[in-house]
């Protein structure tokens, strides 16, 4: 809000409880206002230092932490709550702003607190946070208004998000392990051709001779480490900064994504993820009652991998032609057998939301399945590399030692 203050107020409910908190407004009369129009009566307001002088919040551009899928889904579930027990839209925005520990959406819900006491609907008002809120949540909660549902939009919507947070925390614990391995490997390599080869090099020059191949390579990798490791890490920090930037954009998911799906360890998995992300996201659309090609749209755009994003598109066409959803996507790879056949049968008897929650169910378990498998295969053989490469290292800085005697003159 422009010009706007914070005031710090303290007041009674409709039930003459006492509430207190803080809000935004231009001067004490319109926070009263504000207050009044929430069902709050005032006791006393006056303005909070909380946001001046040095205690203001310090965001530095590509460092702050913005709104999570986690702090979404429990804003949801208490939202749904609230609501279905009877407070106001604009006393239950106030009450999750002030209670919630996430500071950026603290500050989105305010935004929309304000926009819905100036008479816009809430999802508009989410509408605007295009990147606080996502597609999914936006015509869920559009769906439930239309509907007289809202309530139970909100409880679909936590549903969905607890599921989407468990399966990427699942996704994380299959890639932990093998990334802090190889990580740890990179570090070894490095700390040792700058710091211990070096050492054993003038070992090597007083000895004289020729010295073995393996140690050859080593000590040349060693002599250009010194000013390759430092342009790597300035290349690493540049990529990085680029990545966060283009790594949604068209081009790069159209050249990434297929190839995500055909890495021969973790290809599999991928596809169990957007398969279990697409039928959570279309039973959740369907079941609030969005129409199909509007919900075929959104799902395409949150599914996560640009193979079914095109495959949902084809889907779509086939749909305005008056053909069924089961036959374009049986001609996907990505979608195996099982789940045409069985969305086939859910729209010949009338049961696609049950079917598709039984599909994202189904793959969920795959997903969790198919990770443990991968953790316990990936360990080994993580810990043979990390082996093969620093034993490498330590033999051929230990050959030319074993040849001693024929060197020393």
């Amino acid at each position: 809000m422009a010009g706007a203050l914070a005031y710090a107020y303290r007041g009674r409910d409709g039930s003459g409880k006492i509430v207190k908190g803080r809000l935004d407004a231009t001067t004490e009369a319109a926070a009263a206002s504000r207050l009044r129009t929430m069902g709050v009566s005032p006791i006393s307001i006056h303005e909070s230092a909380e946001a001046s002088g040095l205690s203001m919040e310090i965001n530095i551009p590509g460092f702050s932490k913005g709104v999570g899928l986690k702090d979404l889904a429990i804003m949801s579930r208490q939202m749904a709550t609230m609501i279905g027990s009877g407070l106001s839209l604009l006393r239950t925005l106030t009450i999750l702003s002030e209670q919630t520990e996430s500071k950026p959406l603290a500050k989105v819900l305010k935004a929309v607190t304000h926009d819905i006491e100036s008479g816009v609907a809430l999802s508009d008002a989410m509408y605007k946070h295009p990147v606080e809120f996502p597609p999914l949540m936006i015509n869920l909660v559009r769906a439930g208004e239309t509907g007289g549902f809202l309530d139970g939009a909100l409880e679909t919507i936590a549903k969905n998000f607890e599921s989407e947070v468990k399966l990427r925390g699942t996704i994380k614990s299959a890639l932990t392990y093998p990334v802090v391995v190889l990580v740890m490997s990179i570090v070894a390599v490095v700390v040792m051709l700058i710091f211990i080869v070096p050492i054993f090099k003038k070992m090597f020059e007083g000895l004289g001779g020729t010295l073995p191949i393996p140690t050859q390579i080593l000590v040349w990798l060693s002599s250009i480490m010194t000013w390759l490791a430092p342009l790597l890490i300035v290349v690493g920090i540049i990529f990085s900064f680029w990545w966060r930037r283009n790594k949604n954009t068209e081009r790069v998911r159209r050249f990434l994504d297929p190839i995500k799906l055909r890495l021969p360890v973790f290809g599999g998995l991928f596809k169990k993820i957007a398969v279990a992300r697409f039928s959570r996201n279309f039973a959740s659309m369907i079941g609030a009652g969005v129409p199909i090609l509007q919900a075929l749209n959104i799902v395409g755009e949150t599914s996560g991998n640009w193979v079914v994003e095109e495959a949902l598109r084809k889907v779509a066409d086939s749909v305005r032609q008056g053909k069924s959803i089961a036959e374009p996507l049986s001609q996907a790879p990505v979608f195996p057998a099982m789940v045409t056949q069985m969305i086939a049968v859910g729209e010949d008897s009338g049961s696609l939301e049950q079917m598709l929650s039984k599909i994202g169910d189904f793959y969920d378990n795959e997903v969790q399945s198919t990770t443990e498998q991968l953790t316990a295969l990936i360990e080994p053989l993580m810990i043979a590399f990390l082996g093969v490469v620093v034993g490498g290292m330590i033999v051929a800085l230990y050959l030319p030692i074993f040849n001693i005697f024929t060197l020393i003159k």
